[in-house]
């Protein structure tokens, strides 16, 4: 999924969060920002966040509500874009196979454990590095560095 359906381009003229929010995943799903629940996480194939390297497309998907993105693999620039605005991810190729929409979905950043609830599996992702938790837990790098 590249960054022009997480947020077409047409709306990049915000930096609003809540605008882009508004219209995050329109182009594939109209209903996707009603049917979204603050917490839920997005469950998604390889290269997710490919594509342009806008930084609207991470926050988009933050201010949906989305707490979390579990993927076979991101684009590196997508990786690092959610990082720097505080919304967690994870690389998980198995997870990503094995969960189904609707599933109880809790992720262990500190071990990189995913556990499907529903199904009553788990997952070994890629564990968070002590900084980056530090970073998500300050809502992204700005607000890092500025407590530091």
């Amino acid at each position: 999924m590249d960054t022009d359906v997480i947020i077409p381009a047409r709306y990049l003229n915000s930096s609003d969060p809540e605008e882009l929010a508004a219209h995050c995943m329109e182009d594939i799903d109209k209903e996707f920002i009603h049917k979204v629940q603050k917490g839920d996480i997005i469950v998604a194939e390889k290269n997710f966040g490919c594509g342009s390297s806008r930084e609207h497309a991470p926050i988009a998907i933050k201010a949906a509500g989305v707490s979390c993105v579990i993927a076979e693999t991101f684009a590196r620039i997508f990786y690092r874009n959610a990082i720097n605005i505080g919304l967690p991810i994870i690389e998980c190729p198995e997870a990503s196979k094995g969960i189904a929409q609707g599933d109880e979905v809790e992720v262990d950043f500190d071990s990189g454990i995913i556990y499907n609830r529903t199904k009553g599996t788990q997952f070994k992702g890629q564990a968070f590095p002590e900084f980056m938790q530090k970073i998500i837990e300050a809502e992204g790098l700005i607000n890092y560095i500025n407590r530091k």
